[in-house]
Order: C-alpha cells, then structure tokens, then sequence
C-alpha cells in the first residue's frame, strides 16, 4: 500500500531525507537495466525460506476480473520483495521482520460518516462474501511490477454493508501501528493511512483483500486484511487494516502528506506523468526470470476500459 508529505517533525525523530531516499535514488534514478537486475537479485532472499506464520487455504471461486496474459509472479519472490515500511526500508526487510505480527485476534472498525458504524472480527469478514481468485498486474511506483493472483471480495460488498450517508465522498484506510509487533522506523507520521474517492471504491476492481496465491496472506504481504487497488500505484493498496472511515473530506495520506510533489493523492498509473525522479513509461517486471525483464508501461495498469470514466474531465496530470 502503499501508495505528498510535509509534517513537521522534531529532528532527532526524523530520518535524514538523503540517507532515507539515497538507495532508491540509486535504484530507481538512472542506473543500467543490467546493474539494476543483479542488485535486485543479489538482496534476493532464498525463495523457499520458510515464514513464521504459516499460510492456510482460502475457498475459492473464479473472481470477474479481466483476463490477464502475463505469467503469474512465483510465490516466493512475490513474498520476499516487498514494500510494508512499518517493518523496514529495505526490499527484504518486511519478509525478515514481519514475523512478529499477529494476525489474530483481529478486528476492523468500520466509523464515521455511515449509517452502519461496527467493529466486525476478521472472521465475520472473511465469511460475508465468496472469496473470489483475481489475478491482477500490481505496479509499484519504483517503477517495478508483478502479476499476483489475490483473493478476496469487491470492496463495494463491505462499503454497502457500511451504508455510508450521502455526505460522505471518500473512504479513509488506517493501518496497524503498534510497537510491540512492528519496527514502525522514523520519518512517517504513524499510523500508516490511505484513501479513495467513494466511486473509486466502489468500483468492481477495488478489492477487499485477504489472500494471494489461493492461501491467507503472508505478514509481509499486509495481513490479515488489506485493499488491493489494480489502476494505481501499489502504495494507495492500505495493509494490515484496522479502521476504514468514512469523511466528506479527502483524507490526508501518507506518502501524499511526506511529499506531495512524488506522490499525489489519486496516483493512478500513469505513462506519461514522471516521477520527479525518474520515468514512469516502463517497468521491470518480476516474473520467474534470473534478471526482471523490461516492459511499458500501460495507462492505469491496463485497467483503462474499467476505470478511465472516473477521471472523465480530469487533468490527470495535475490530478496525478
């Protein structure tokens, strides 16, 4: 999720902006295709690597979702690099250090302005619908992306159970922040938050999410329940949800609030609308290959015939 920022915070809190953006810099900011590939896979961990908490089975049914041809990321390299900065900076962190995370008990606190206001259990909530296998192209805004075959509901299921009143236009995400389980590292105003325009929510794309690859989600993967939101930039996709809060105000976001210029608030995937630091036309693809293969870029993920009419009159370049 991820998914700008400008608070103030006292110095000694506050990570130095150079040392926090100097790796992706690096990264992500000019060097050769080659020398980014074998970077990426020299802080590969094993694939096979087992996890604390072990995954269990989801029932499933085929999820109504276009049809995607690229080939399925494998697994392990789905579950190993990964962005969930409450447990680190680094690529390989979550996967090293999201153990520490329960997933039960687990609860999710549906407020503000809805007719419908409740605490429901993660049981409840994996029970209220069918859970559908989606498989979906997942495009970071580091310009790197995978094909992940998630499972769970429309989010629209859980929006209309919450009966939101008619003043409210957007729906907010917080995230878990407790110390006890996550490193929660300085520089970020914690808890970790996100949001989307009501209608964007309710789109049949946007999904309640609870597993990928046919199994509940790994820690490092935002369990036990997160939003997966196809057409944007991975960060907009909340994890490890505790609250989902109705307002009639954009919500502040967390990556928007750090920096604002980098990370606009609706971040649909866009091709032609750079990153101040480096090009969105392309991505490298994680798939089963030695090296990430290099691929363009597509207008909202691919997802264009489903969601382009929500941004109808919209400078998407400004609205970025």
């Amino acid at each position: 999720m991820l998914i700008g920022k400008a608070p103030e915070f006292k110095s000694s809190e506050i990570t130095p902006r150079e040392s926090f953006l100097n790796r992706r810099n690096l990264i992500f900011g000019g060097l050769a295709a080659a020398g980014l590939a074998y970077e990426w896979h020299q802080k590969m961990p094993p694939l096979f690597t087992p996890t604390v908490h072990a995954a269990t089975k989801l029932p499933t049914v085929p999820g109504q979702a276009p049809a995607v041809s690229d080939a399925i990321t494998p697994q392990g390299k789905a579950t190993s690099y990964n962005n969930f900065y409450e447990f680190g900076t680094d690529k390989a962190d979550p996967k090293a250090n999201a153990g520490k995370l329960k997933q039960r008990p687990w609860t999710v606190k549906i407020e503000g302005l809805c007719n419908n206001p409740k605490t429901v259990d993660i049981e409840t909530l994996l029970k209220y619908k069918p859970l559908e296998d989606r498989t979906y192209r997942f495009r970071c805004v580091e310009a790197w992306s995978m094909i992940i075959p998630w499972v769970g509901y429309p989010l629209a299921n859980l929006i209309n159970f919450a009966q939101p009143k008619p003043e409210a236009k957007y729906v907010e995400f917080i995230s878990l922040a407790d110390r006890s389980q996550m490193d929660l590292p300085g520089g970020f105003n914690w808890p970790y938050t996100e949001g989307l325009r009501l209608d964007e929510a309710m789109n049949p794309l946007a999904l309640l999410t609870f597993g990928a690859y046919g199994q509940t989600l790994e820690n490092q993967q935002g369990a036990p329940i997160r939003v997966i939101v196809p057409w944007k930039y991975g960060f907009k996709s909340a994890k490890s949800i505790v609250r989902i809060r109705f307002t009639d105000k954009q919500p502040v976001t967390t990556w928007n609030d750090i920096s604002a210029s980098e990370y606009g608030f609706y971040s649909n995937v866009n091709p032609t609308h750079n990153h101040p630091r480096w090009s969105q036309a392309h991505e490298r693809r994680i798939d089963a290959s030695v090296f990430p293969r290099t691929v363009a870029t597509l207008p909202f993920n691919g997802y264009g015939n489903e969601v382009a009419s929500l941004y109808k009159g919209m400078d998407l370049n400004k609205n970025y």
